[in-house]
């Protein structure tokens, strides 16, 4: 299969990722766009890529692009990829898909009629264990599920002095921790049960009313590393921690905990859903292994290996058992999806990535958890517009 020219925009620490990524996969980055023609520069020299634009504008305005990778923060997704996709740009865009669901279901109806391939990153779906989940449980093997609950915790953000973009709604929005990486576990969940989300309650905290922000920009992660000696002190208004409940169309309730304040835990997304047969849980610090429950029989741990998944699941491993597949496999398997639903003009049956709509569907998810915090009570998801 031969591959399209793409660009990518956005070179911070998700944007260096999905270049490292298309590489792996064999796809050329022709050109990329960063904060300033300076940053693009230094950028297309230290990973030897051909060309940098001056600016978003440029990139979209060449001609031999045919595929644009959003990687900027959060307020720029809704602007950048309607002037991609009007330009006649397949477009692959990091989450969320933009900043309210009136601007994602624009996207979504400009995308159709374009007749072009989109993409939002919930990259996580593509662990191999989890897409052999999916398959046992459209399988029928763990039955008819009725609980459904998880957590995805990190301490990035734990002191007074840790800074990044996201603390800012003008760039991040006015959801952070849920936007960030409480979509992640909802669309996983979602995902994995073919259930959809119909009812949300929820409550906030922000466990830092203010934070000490720096002078200059702050690279996501680095503030773990990097001392912040600011004596900028700034109110925040996003949360730090975010406890959320769910109905689910089939009767199912749910529940998730989600904060970014959580002292040792690096990057913990986990998920447990049990059902009338047996139960399933799998944690993304250990990605390679699935516990699956039972009341009537030893329980059991699946490792990750092709030669046990459904036939249709091995295709999306990248390598034999015992070699672990870990986070940046994930990219290589959903840019993989995306380019071949590209060449092929029709999405996979399986291995299916998360698109315009998909995202759209996060966006208004989002809105009602909001209202939930704000009014004090259970929201109905179809009370939200789009």
């Amino acid at each position: 299969m031969g591959f399209p020219k793409v660009a990518v925009v956005g070179l911070g620490f998700m944007g260096r990722t999905h270049i490292q990524s298309l590489r792996r996969l064999g796809v050329e980055v022709h050109g990329v766009a960063g904060i300033s023609e300076d940053e693009a520069m230094a950028a297309a020299q230290d990973l030897a890529i051909q060309k940098w634009y001056r600016s978003f504008d440029e990139a979209v305005a060449d001609d031999e692009i045919e595929v644009v990778h959003i990687c900027t923060p959060n307020a720029l997704h809704f602007q950048q990829a309607k002037q991609a996709l009007e330009a006649g740009k397949h477009v692959f865009c990091e989450k969320p898909l933009a900043m309210t669901p009136a601007e994602s279901g624009e996207l979504v109806d400009l995308a159709k009629k374009k007749g072009l391939v989109t993409a939002v990153n919930y990259n996580l779906r593509f662990y191999p264990i989890c897409q052999e989940a999916r398959a046992r449980i459209a399988a029928g093997d763990i039955g008819s599920p009725y609980l459904i609950h998880g957590a995805y915790l990190q301490d990035w953000l734990f002191l007074k002095t840790d800074w990044n973009w996201r603390l800012e709604p003008e760039q991040g929005g006015d959801l952070r921790v849920v936007a960030d990486i409480g979509t992640h576990w909802m669309d996983m969940v979602m995902y994995l049960t073919g259930l959809k989300i119909t009812e949300v309650m929820a409550d906030f905290s922000t466990v830092h009313p203010t934070r000490m922000k720096p002078a200059g920009a702050v690279e996501t992660y680095s503030s773990k590393i990097n001392q912040n000696t600011s004596d900028n002190e700034v109110a925040i208004n996003t949360e730090d921690v975010a406890v959320i409940l769910f109905r689910f169309d089939n009767g199912a309730l749910g529940n998730v905990s989600l904060a970014q304040v959580c002292a040792g835990r690096k990057n913990f997304f986990w998920f447990e859903i049990s059902g009338s047969n047996s139960a399933m849980h799998w944690e993304q610090e250990n990605p390679n292994e699935l516990w699956i429950g039972y009341r009537d029989q030893p329980n059991q741990v699946l490792s990750k290996d092709p030669s046990l998944f459904h036939p249709e699941v091995r295709a999306l491993t990248g390598f034999p058992g015992g070699h672990p597949e870990g986070y940046p496999d994930t990219f290589v398997q959903v840019f993989r999806q995306f380019y071949g639903a590209i060449a092929s003009g029709k999405m996979p049956e399986t291995g299916k990535f998360a698109t315009f709509q998909d995202g759209h569907h996060e966006m208004v998810l989002c809105e009602a958890i909001q209202r939930s915090v704000v009014e004090k009570r259970w929201v109905k998801v179809d009370e939200i517009p789009g």
